[in-house]
């Protein structure tokens, strides 16, 4: 704050008083105009450090992200990367205001492809579309936002061919028998080149540069060096092929996203880039392979700024594989859980770190989403019940609030700013959620009302992290996106919003005719009690059908929208809970029945009236005091601890049980 001795530095007019600017740094001096210029650091595999994130073109970000080899349904292990990094590139847009233009590739040119299309004696091209929209459709179920450019490799055959003639004419590559390989030992070191920046220690896995080539690959003895590999393959028989200056042949696996992130990013710039993203799987030697391929082209040390790389995902603590049967397709998935749910878990989860997808870690999601969502019930439920004649001045509890929100958005912003940290950011927002909920429940308790600013606040900006997030659609409402919002916000002046009108207002007019039903007819038949069963069987049976959760505080009943499967569900629960009370219940009485009549048998005759399921005997033979000495079968019994155990408590029942009766 300035002190009025220091008014005089500041700006004065003629007949007007001292201004003082607001100085624009602090103490931090360039340390803090970094950070409020580029708050954003990210873990770049680049430099196994977390980073200050710092565009290439002021606000525009240029995002190039490895996507799908289409030939088989997409699994949780493709939902991993492409939902985590549709999280980080909304915080991107939404949160920080970049400019994202992502591309993002298919591979539908490939060995694998080739091989399950033979074998279905299908067309390359034809097997390859249909997982392609497959893997679409996945995507928006999962509400994963579409990249700004898409590339099919099979599109872009006379750029990689064009893209390793260069190659070879920069000297880092060569033609053996029909392919072309690059030759990693003249491109190491060479002009301040490296080789395999992201995982050194790779160099030199037989298993995985084998994976790498693929397994149509023709015999090593083409190349130089086992470590160089393939840009351009020779096709056999019964493979797809094309035209080349070395012959007829396809792209190598990693050269694809070379050309196709090179020949994208040079329309909008230099053929460089801010942001390349992937599994952490493809580290070496794909991602490695795909910069030395595109730095040996242009002659340059640095073709990507930012390499960023999700974590591995486990299933129930083993990785996801078809040999342990614990391979989940996406629409398995969602067959279980809600893209809400999945999506919830993702946020509570690092981007970059192990994942571990089971009953363990969705109960975690689940929890989160009745938190939240019981959250934005009650704020509704509470703003409801504000009027106009309601306080609106803030005292120490709305004070209280306020800070907590203001503590929310700064542990936010912090998380997101750390490597978009969602799991912090979720946890600043649980604990602003507790503050709120804590404040409804002592207005109630207090019998006064809300301020309905503060809690709306608070509220809103919850809203406005889970809109960044994907977890709620534009608009004003409050909350998660409900199902049917469109149609709630529709015209209903024409045909259409007339069938929106009737298809909102009709299920629930149902309801409320049905009840007038039942209550006209009670109150006729002067019926009281006819009418507390209609006012429970409304709110129990009828309205959770049409969404509508209705609970009663104190006097007054409040109304909350939800999902109609979650309340069938919630349903279900508590008729399986009531089921299992009523099966227990009846279990405590049996076995007192029993004791009861245990304590009538002494134990001389107690073994010799047992019985199996079957209906036999139990034991067949008995000493003079009626302990089993042989089993059913008539085998003798050898010193049985429990079996004498046992006798001597009926021993000890039924004495107890005498000498109670002889009192």
């Amino acid at each position: 704050m300035a002190t009025c001795g220091e008014a005089g530095e500041g700006c004065k007019k003629a007949g007007m008083p001292t201004w003082v600017p607001p100085r624009p740094l602090g103490e931090g001096g360039l340390t803090e105009m970094m950070d409020r210029m580029y708050p954003l650091k990210v873990f770049n595999s680049l430099t196994r450090t977390k980073t200050r994130f710092v565009p290439k073109d002021s606000n525009r970000v240029l995002w190039y992200m490895c996507g799908p080899t289409v030939y088989a349904p997409s699994h949780m292990g493709h939902a991993r990367t492409y939902l985590h990094f549709d999280i980080l590139r909304r915080v991107m847009t939404d949160f920080f205001g970049y400019d994202v233009s992502l591309c993002m590739n298919i591979t539908d040119i490939d060995d694998k492809i080739i091989t399950r299309a033979n074998e279905g004696g299908q067309n390359y091209r034809e097997l390859a579309a249909h997982f392609e929209e497959d893997y679409m459709q996945d995507m928006a179920l999962l509400g994963v936002r579409a990249p700004t450019v898409v590339t099919r490799v099979s599109e872009f055959i006379p750029e990689v061919v064009e893209y390793i003639q260069g190659i070879i004419d920069n000297g880092y590559a060569y033609e053996s028998n029909g392919s072309v390989y690059f030759n990693v030992q003249s491109f190491e070191g060479k002009k301040g080149h490296a080789y395999a920046k992201l995982l050194p220690e790779g160099v030199g896995n037989g298993e995985l540069m084998a994976e790498g080539e693929g397994a149509l690959s023709l015999g090593a003895g083409d190349k130089r060096s086992s470590g160089d590999f393939a840009l351009w393959k020779r096709s056999r028989e019964g493979e797809p092929s094309w035209p080349s200056p070395w012959g007829d042949g396809r792209p190598g696996w990693h050269i694809e996203c070379s050309v196709m992130a090179s020949a994208t990013f040079e329309g909008m710039g230099d053929g460089t880039m801010d942001i390349h993203s992937g599994g952490v799987d493809l580290k070496f030697p794909h991602h490695d392979n795909e910069m030395a391929q595109a730095e040996a082209k242009y002659d340059c040390c640095q073709w990507v700024n930012y390499f960023l790389h999700t974590g591995h995902l486990h299933i129930k603590g083993f990785k996801m594989s078809k040999s342990l049967k614990n391979f989940i397709t996406i629409k398995q998935a969602l067959q279980e859980n809600s893209p809400r749910q999945i999506r919830l878990l993702f946020l509570l989860h690092k981007y970059n770190t192990p994942m571990d997808y089971g009953d363990d870690a969705m109960s975690g999601a689940l929890a989160a989403e009745r938190t939240f969502s019981e959250f934005f019930h009650n704020v509704k439920a509470a703003l409801r019940r504000t009027t106009a004649r309601d306080p609106a001045r803030t005292k120490e509890p709305e004070l209280a609030l306020m800070s907590s929100l203001s503590d929310a958005k700064k542990e936010v912003k912090k998380c997101l700013c750390d490597d978009v940290d969602t799991p912090g950011a979720m946890g600043a927002l649980q604990e602003l959620v507790k503050n709120v909920n804590k404040y409804i429940e002592a207005k109630e308790r207090a019998g006064e009302p809300i301020v309905a600013d503060c809690v709306r606040g608070a509220a809103e900006y919850v809203t406005k992290i889970f809109k960044v997030f994907g977890l709620a659609s534009p608009g004003p409402a409050l909350g998660f996106s409900q199902v049917g919002d469109a149609g709630v916000g529709g015209d209903a002046s024409g045909e259409g919003g007339e069938a929106s009108r009737e298809a909102i207002l009709g299920p629930v007019l149902d309801v409320l005719s049905e009840f007038r039903d039942k209550v006209r007819g009670c109150g006729r038949a002067g019926d009281t009690k006819g009418v507390l069963a209609a006012c429970d069987h409304v709110r129990e049976e009828l309205l959770p059908g049409v969404g509508v959760r209705l609970e009663d505080k104190g006097d007054q009943a409040v109304w909350k929208l939800e999902d109609p499967a979650v309340l069938a569900r919630e349903r279900q629960q508590r008729e399986q809970e009531q089921l299992r009370r009523l099966e227990a219940k009846a279990e405590t009485k049996r076995k007192a029945a029993e004791k009861e009549a245990r304590k009538k048998i002494p134990a001389s005759e107690y073994f010799r009236g047992l019985k199996g399921e079957d209906g036999k005997a139990l034991y067949t033979q008995f000493d003079d005091n009626g302990v089993p000495t042989h089993d059913a079968a008539g085998e003798p019994i050898v010193k049985d601890k429990k079996v004498k155990k046992e006798w001597e408590a009926q021993n000890k029942l039924y004495n107890n049980a005498l000498a109670k009766a002889k009192k």
